[in-house]
């Protein structure tokens, strides 16, 4: 179940501001002890090092080759340990998900309670102290689209989420720091201000999709044939595109039909149906958060 999305306070949020991991301010469904990302650490270094121990001791004799191979096999994957501290309703986590998804990496998610936040996320991101942050072999990576980029780099053997191209990756960067700075503090403003300011949210914010379908023109993704970069930066907030059409009094189907057949065709991979959060869920939410704003129980 949902416990978050966008923020509820009332305060304005400065469009010029970068965002783009404020997804600090969604709970989470159930805390969790740092503990358990300690312990599962101390295990698997734990594990590692037996494995050394053995592969030294037993003496492996050269005929036994499949003992060996099976040794430096577990060595390799508990020397690969992906760690996400994650929050459900978050469409930056949700970024994370996807691209490791997409990379068909293995991962733990660790669901942080951001109203008490563990040790170890205070540890792994102490400047901001947010996530979604990923622990590699025990070293952390922190806001999404460096994550994003960070998953594309260490899995270089794997597709690629950026293009090769000079040109085309400075391209779908631009698009996805565009997305950042527009999109979260816009769409929050809609529901978390009144008057004036919600109104302006809500004409910048259709202005936002209007430049988004233009640059999508009749491409099937961004990045022309395949999934890719800018698409994984959007579609997290896919979420949330039924309550702004919902807040906003416009419909997405009649207003911007290319990005809705292109958040259906994103929604067919399973990589990002699993990822995201059900919309009417996410209404729900940001219903309450409303509720809670105007002191209605």
């Amino acid at each position: 179940m949902l416990r978050g999305g966008f923020p509820g306070k009332s305060q304005p949020v400065n469009n010029n501001v970068d965002h783009s991991d404020a997804s600090n301010d969604i709970k989470s469904e159930a805390p969790r002890s740092s503990r358990e990302t300690e312990n599962s650490t101390k295990v698997s270094c734990s594990a590692i090092n037996s494995c050394f121990r053995l592969s030294s001791t037993l003496q492996i004799e050269k005929g036994n080759k499949l003992l060996r191979k099976i040794l430096i096999l577990f060595e390799q994957q508990m020397a690969n340990e992906v760690v996400l501290l994650d929050v459900k309703g978050s469409p930056f986590a949700a970024r994370v998900r996807i691209a490791l998804e997409e990379k068909g990496i293995e991962y733990k998610s660790k669901v942080e309670d951001l109203s008490n936040k563990s040790s170890t996320l205070l540890k792994m991101n102490p400047v901001h102290q947010k996530i979604p942050v990923l622990i590699h072999n025990g070293r952390p990576i922190c806001e999404s689209m460096v994550i994003v980029q960070y998953i594309d780099d260490a899995w270089s053997h794997k597709p690629s989420l950026l293009p090769s191209d000079p040109y085309r990756r400075a391209h779908a960067r631009f698009w996805a720091d565009y997305i950042d700075k527009k999109m979260y503090p816009t769409g929050r403003n809609l529901w978390a201000s009144e008057g004036e300011l919600k109104e302006s949210s809500k004409k910048d914010l259709i202005q936002c999709f209007k430049i988004l379908e233009e640059e999508l023109g009749d491409k099937l993704y961004f990045g022309d044939e395949s999934f890719g970069y800018i698409d994984l930066a959007l579609i997290s907030f896919h979420s949330f595109f039924y309550t702004f059409e919902t807040l906003g009094n416009w419909s997405m189907v009649d207003e911007f039909p290319k990005l809705v057949e292109w958040g259906e065709r994103c929604l067919q991979k399973e990589s990002v149906s699993k990822s995201l959060s059900d919309q009417k869920e996410v209404y729900e939410v940001v219903l309450q958060i409303i509720k809670q704003k105007l002191g209605i129980e």
